[in-house]
């Protein structure tokens, strides 16, 4: 199923992200789009299937775990997915520009930014530097009386929400032209489930 641009539709899309997914926490990757001949064709202009707001743990690469290759996926990273006005910009530049139909929040279980907000909420200190504290004080408000799984699922829903009303995204996604999911991958399993 297309949408008006002749690109595949949301679900469609999200469907082929979680099947890579699979193929990734079976050890089953193919690896697309990964040689010098995909590398060489990918000069002459994109046209990613989805965007990815990841956080940027090392240990959550999404061109791997969504066994994706080279610009297949538009992705901005930024530790606990905190939007400030360049991720927001450049997620509007996707959606906009290239025309990306799925944006994807993905947090993920163990995140350093979504234990220091906690460690905030339950009274200690704001971290150091003052753009850090900024950063973890972004997290805060969904952390209150919380667990570590709970809020990471808490921060990746708060952003979809913010992503939504955001200036630049709002009209795409009440129009259909860009659906938002949220969605949390698991380190000890591989796996990424939708939140």
């Amino acid at each position: 199923m297309a949408n008006d641009s002749g690109r595949p539709a949301a679900e469609q899309v999200w469907a082929e992200l979680l099947e890579g997914n699979g193929r990734w926490q079976r050890d089953e990757r193919e690896s697309p789009h990964c040689s010098a001949s995909a590398r060489e064709a990918a000069v002459a202009g994109q046209a990613p299937a989805a965007m990815i707001l990841s956080c940027a743990d090392s240990r959550v690469p999404a061109e791997l775990l969504f066994d994706q290759g080279v610009g297949d996926l538009f992705v901005t990273r930024t530790a606990g997915q905190v939007v400030d006005d360049a991720v927001a910009g450049t997620l509007a530049y996707g959606s906009g520009a290239l025309g990306i139909g799925l944006l994807v929040v993905l947090g993920h279980s163990h995140c350093g930014a979504v234990k220091a907000a906690l460690g905030v909420a339950a009274g200690g200190e704001e971290p150091f530097p003052p753009a850090l504290a900024s950063l973890v004080g972004a997290i805060v408000p969904v952390c209150e009386g919380a667990d570590l799984p709970t809020a990471v699922d808490a921060n990746v829903r708060r952003i979809v929400a913010q992503l939504t009303d955001q200036p630049g995204l709002a009209e795409a996604v009440a129009d259909g032209r860009l659906t938002i999911v949220g969605a949390r991958y698991d380190l000890e399993t591989g796996g990424v489930v939708q939140v």
